[in-house]
């Protein structure tokens, strides 16, 4: 029998039966003839001159086999022992020289293993009658068990795999006197080049050990799992015979549920993610006696080099782990808010697959209403702005089976996020005052002239703009439009020499957009402000008001020369020297000069740069101009 097939069957004095795959068996009958496997004829035929492997059988004149002190010997140095009175070439006693010992040999072959060997087999003179070689295929069967000529069964126990053996067989261990017909002269001494390829032995069990493992572990493999990872599979002999590192993909399969060889499944339990090991399994936990019909033999024994990348349970939410909480947490995420926050997305084994960082610009998003991965979504609930936390998406909560970009289908995915800021759009500014000074009653109006200092920061305290840094103050009309709503509300209905903290979310700030090179879109705002001044301003609707009653002769008082019109030089005169001595008052924080300007205009109703007494009329004279 070759792959597989364990040798010959040997029977008690007729043929021993061939099994599958089979090139041939003997008839121990008087004619000691081979014949083809499974060929119905019970008489032998005409004899072949095809190869022949060692035969499991006793040809007449077999003898015991070594002593088993002599045997001993063998196990315990790895050399061939010496044979009493045996002189350098003879041929009437086995003769064992050890060509080639690997440096590590775990095991070695003992009667009763089933062992896999390639070899050639020749006569004293080179001439070669046989080769497992030219079969491509390994002569595999059991030792010690009397289905290989007495001679091979001594010569293979102790061997390491790897090991390489150069053996002469007297006729006594071999076919005796009377030799196989047509292949195997009588008394023929046989030379065997054997090389070991593996060896198990059916107590044999799945053989586990760890090389590496990560300081953490804070779970292992369970059946039902399932898990992602690399491997090198080999024979015993080292040979590679598959590799997932070579398809550049990993093995991804359920453990524990017969997704895989038995003992794959049982190899893997107890893993952790980053745990290297090798597993060898015998062959009846393997692929048995047929291999896989492609790339593993039959009866080989497998190691499996194995990395494990990724491990989950269907049944896995989140996990979220707080790394960092700030103290002061006056308010936490919830469904329809919107955040920013930067992260790190890697795989479980710590391959960066994405970064807000690298881009330098936060991840910016709704939560609760399926704008990111389910995983995501429940995992920045609860958040505090400025916390720090990890949370573990499992593939059906992430981007499942199939993955996406550089995200390998069923994949475990790890973010670290930081919280830089959140709010709701329903929110609206909010105002904390730190200090307000005893007399407190004029309070800052619409039209309202200010001037103030402040600190601009971003909610993780990230500063944007200082005055102070400035030397100077920021001077506004309140409710003019020259700062954005959320800072003109906070200013409002406050004191000189108060101090306040005013939070103003985006949709009153900067909104999405933000400010380029300055303000981040989306992103909350908060003033340190402290008022310096206050300058009332006028009603609404007024750019200049008079203190005292108006001259019932305005017209003539402006019309100096008398000549019945009014240029634009002689109204910004009359308007300025009545501002000088506080009979009148301009509307403060613009552009006096521009006032004065649209007030002429407005004035000149038919735009000829003069303006006549008919055309001159004063604010309650006609309300749709604010002009005097």
């Amino acid at each position: 029998m070759w792959p597989g097939a364990g040798g010959p069957g040997r029977g008690g004095g007729g043929c021993g039966p061939g099994r599958a795959g089979s090139l041939f068996h003997v008839c121990k009958r008087s004619c000691f003839q081979a014949r083809p496997a499974h060929r119905p004829s019970s008489a032998c035929p005409r004899p072949l001159l095809s190869p022949l492997p060692p035969m499991a059988f006793r040809a007449r004149g077999w003898r015991p086999p070594l002593p088993p002190l002599l045997l001993l010997l063998l196990w315990v140095t790895g050399q061939a022992a010496p044979v009493a009175g045996l002189g350098l070439g003879s041929d009437t006693e086995l003769q064992i020289e050890q060509r080639f010992v690997p440096d590590e040999c775990p095991r070695t072959a003992r009667s009763g293993d089933f062992v896999r060997y390639h070899y050639v087999g020749t006569f004293p003179d080179g001439q070669k009658f046989d080769s497992s070689y030219d079969r491509d295929s390994t002569f595999n069967v059991f030792v010690g068990k009397g289905q290989l000529i007495a001679g091979m069964d001594q010569a293979l126990v102790g061997m390491c795999v790897n090991e390489r053996r150069f053996v002469k067989i007297p006729p006594r261990l071999a076919y005796g006197s009377e030799g196989v017909s047509g292949v195997i002269p009588p008394n023929s001494v046989l030379h065997f080049d054997v090389l070991l390829m593996d060896i198990w032995n059916s107590e044999d069990q799945v053989q586990v050990h760890t090389y590496f493992k990560p300081p953490s572990c804070p779970r292992t493999i369970q059946v039902s799992d399932f898990v992602r990872y690399h491997y090198n599979g080999t024979f015993l002999d080292g040979t590679l015979f598959d590799s997932s590192h070579n398809r550049m993909k990993t093995y991804d399969t359920y453990v524990g549920i017969g997704w895989l060889i038995p003992g794959m499944d049982k190899g893997l339990l107890g893993m952790c993610v980053g745990e290297k090991r090798l597993i060898t399994i015998p062959p009846f936990l393997a692929y048995g006696e047929d291999g896989d019909g492609k790339d593993i033999p039959g009866q080989a024994s497998l190691v499996f080099d194995v990395a494990l990348l990724d491990l989950h349970n269907p049944k896995d939410g989140i996990s979220i782990e707080n790394k960092v909480v700030p103290e002061n947490c006056e308010r936490r995420s919830q469904s329809g808010d919107f955040l920013r926050y930067h992260y790190n997305g890697t795989l479980l084994d710590g391959t960066l697959f994405d970064s807000s960082y690298s881009r330098n610009r936060t991840f910016d998003t709704y939560i609760g209403q399926g704008y990111v991965i389910a995983g995501m979504d429940e995992g920045l609930l609860g958040v505090c702005i400025g916390e720090k936390r990890r949370v573990v998406v499992p593939p059906h909560l992430g981007y499942g089976e199939e993955g996406r970009g550089n995200i390998p289908g069923s994949a475990v995915l790890v973010f670290d996020i930081h919280v830089i800021d959140f709010h709701n759009p329903s929110d609206s500014i909010s105002i904390t005052s730190h200090y307000k000074p005893p007399d407190c009653s004029v309070l800052s109006k619409k039209g309202d002239y200010l001037k103030y200092h402040y600190n601009a920061s971003l909610l993780d305290g990230t500063l944007l703009d200082s005055t102070w840094d400035l030397g100077k103050t920021y001077n506004i009309v309140l409710g003019s439009g020259q700062v954005v709503l959320g800072m003109d509300m906070g200013l409002r209905e406050m004191c000189v020499g108060e101090k306040r903290t005013v939070v103003v979310p985006p949709h009153l700030g900067y909104g999405e957009a933000g400010v380029d090179g300055e303000v981040p879109g989306s992103a909350v705002l908060v003033f340190d402000i402290e008022l310096l001044e206050l300058v009332a301003g006028l009603p609404e609707g007024y750019m200049f008001i008079w203190n005292g009653e108006v001259s019932p002769n305005l017209f003539e008082e402006i019309d100096r020369d008398g000549n019945g019109e009014v240029l634009l030089e002689e109204f910004s005169e009359y308007i300025h020297a009545q501002v000088a001595s506080g009979k009148g008052k301009l509307a403060p924080g613009f552009d006096t000069e521009m006032i004065v300007k649209n007030m002429f205009t407005n004035q000149d109703r038919n735009g000829d740069g003069k303006v006549t007494a008919e055309e001159f009329k004063l604010k309650d004279q006609e309300a749709k101009h604010d002009e005097l």
